[in-house]
């Protein structure tokens, strides 16, 4: 214990540098911590060769870890998945853990059925940390593709329960070892049950007034229950897991995930720079066998999500994006192959190459991530050859030889789908001559069920938007900011309409109000400026309030929204 503070400071120092390194280069800070582990540890610049010290802060780390993710897990949403996302995550994990324990048995670092099996877990695992950064950075966690992505992540959270729960039996999986680890899981849920439901509650009420009180009562719930899951001979990783999903619904959630945050990333750096102390020098076999594990690991995808979200008619852009989000491996991974090795079922040279391969998919899925609709677009004319023909060849044409429709609407989201129950509500007989043209087949659906007439495509393609009818429509309606607007903005888009349709009405949205001359000056008949309208409602709200009209004014927007249902709800 003699040097635990300075080898604490030699770990934070280090990684503080590297990860401002990493920052400037744009790169994950996963990596960072990883490298900064490697640069001080036994096969680096050995600054720190006692690991032990490290490793039991480590384990700190890992609890708060698994608790906050544990904490951002949304129950409601896990329960209520729908039938696409239920059945891709199944196929996804089951496939992918499969495919992985055939392939690694047979190449591979794997030494015994045992590494594989666990080698084959750690490579179905993708990273929700990196995946939701990235989606929520480029505002695509709302849109089809970000929901199926984060709802495989969510199942894949739930496997990892599982896996996590047997974990410490695999070396015997006898009938009655299995079964008594089965009881001990019965038993953790249940008592984290039924405390989160009946006990925590008026506890928390109790202190909510104390903020350093619900900090260290939830603190408390975290170690508490991974004390039980180690007294149960479960993992203490999977009890910490379980303490923050059973309270992800509390309204202290919040203020929970923004206390532990800071406590928690100081440990979880100590988590990953002591991982990163035990990856070997690399060597050409080292890379090599990481390359291997990232091709079985993207192929495993391709194999396994694909296939199942084309079947289901989610079309090519929904089928091939969430494949590409999920081609990577969980920081969860190196977790599990952590544990692994602690109980002598992993060797250090495979926890090893399992870091290198992380690395390289981080990288790699991150810029294919932030290039999807480039790589999308590239992708097109090569599924077409394969004979995968896209949601809009399926159906035909989008006019099959009949009169092209008066009003066309370009992309369908939340103004778009006011704006449809308006004209339901106030003008019914405008719905025949409706057009909507978008790439969500979930949405096309709805559509279709409601008798408005939809057709599946991109409406920045120009084939697209002369095939769905667009250059024969009076009215053109464009309701996406260009932060939507993937490879494209409204300026180019109303140039492209512009030349395909001279003579209709070009209605076109805009952010900035430097955007409105141009766009104008491009051939738009009225460029729309929704928060110039929202401006405006709030200064009436603004005006009501202070003449003691705001009940007045609830109750008028009550009456307006009453009856009215909604495509996007």
């Amino acid at each position: 214990m003699e040097h635990l503070v300075t080898d604490i400071a030699i770990c934070i120092i280090a990684a503080w540098v590297v990860a401002v390194i990493s920052q400037v280069a744009r790169q994950p800070l996963l990596l960072a911590y990883l490298a900064a582990g490697f640069a001080i540890g036994p096969n680096g610049f050995k600054w720190i060769t006692n690991l032990d010290i490290i490793h039991t802060i480590s384990e700190i780390g890992l609890s708060l870890l698994l608790f906050m993710i544990g904490l951002e897990i949304d129950l409601r949403k896990m329960l209520s998945a729908g039938r696409v996302i239920t059945y891709t995550a199944a196929a996804q994990i089951l496939g992918c853990v499969l495919f992985g324990w055939v392939v690694f048995n047979f190449i591979g670092p794997a030494q015994t059925h045992l590494e594989a099996l666990y080698i084959a877990v750690a490579a179905a695992m993708s990273s929700t940390v990196i995946i939701v950064k990235i989606l929520y950075d480029k505002r695509e966690l709302e849109t089809l593709v970000g929901r199926v992505t984060l709802g495989i992540l969510v199942m894949q959270d739930v496997a990892v329960i599982l896996f996590l729960a047997i974990q410490p039996n695999l070396k015997n999986p006898s009938a009655g070892i299995m079964a008594l680890a089965l009881w001990h899981v019965i038993l953790l849920l249940s008592v984290a049950f039924l405390t989160s439901r009946y006990v925590l509650p008026q506890v928390f009420r109790f202190i909510a007034r104390l903020p350093e009180l619900v900090l260290v009562g939830a603190l408390a719930w975290c170690f508490a229950m991974a004390g039980f899951a180690e007294y149960l001979q479960l993992s203490t990783a999977m009890g910490a897991l379980i303490a923050g999903v059973m309270i992800s619904t509390f309204p202290y959630t919040l203020d929970v995930v923004a206390k532990v945050t800071s406590l928690r990333d100081f440990f979880v750096t100590l988590f990953f720079v002591g991982l990163g102390m035990k990856i070997p020098i690399p060597t050409v076999e080292y890379v090599a066998w990481a390359v291997f594990l990232c091709i079985v690991l993207i192929s495993s995808r391709f194999l396994t999500v694909f296939p199942v979200l084309f079947t289901m008619r989610q079309g090519n852009r929904v089928s091939l994006l969430s494949t590409v989000n999920l081609s990577q491996m969980s920081e969860l991974s190196l977790v599990l192959l952590a544990l692994g090795a602690t109980a002598g079922d992993v060797s250090a040279n495979t926890v090893g190459i399992a870091a290198f391969a992380f690395a390289f998919l981080a990288i790699g899925s991150t810029y294919a991530i932030l290039g999807n609709d480039t790589l999308m677009r590239a992708a097109t004319p090569w599924m077409k050859k394969l004979n995968m023909p896209d949601l809009d060849e399926l159906e035909g044409s989008a006019n099959n030889g009949t009169k092209p429709h008066r009003i066309c609407i370009l992309g369908f989201s939340w103004t778009a789908s006011s704006l449809l129950a308006e004209i339901e509500k106030q003008r019914p007989d405008l719905i025949p001559e409706v057009v909507v043209i978008d790439f969500n087949p979930v949405v096309h659906e709805k559509l279709k069920k409601r008798g408005v007439h939809a057709v599946y495509g991109d409406i920045t393609a120009r084939d697209v938007l002369h095939h769905a009818g667009a250059s024969h429509a009076e009215i053109i309606i464009s309701s996406l900011p260009n932060t939507v607007l993937k490879g494209a903005n409204n300026l180019k888009m109303l140039r492209q309409l512009r030349q395909l349709n001279p003579k209709g009405r070009i209605v076109i949205h805009a952010e900035l109000l430097a955007d409105i001359p141009a766009l104008y000056e491009a051939g738009a008949d009225y460029v729309t400026v929704p928060r110039l309208l929202e401006a405006a409602d709030l200064l009436r709200v603004i005006e009501s309030a202070g003449n003691d009209l705001l009940l007045k004014k609830r109750l008028d927007q009550l009456d307006l929204l009453e009856g009215r249902s909604e495509v996007i709800g």
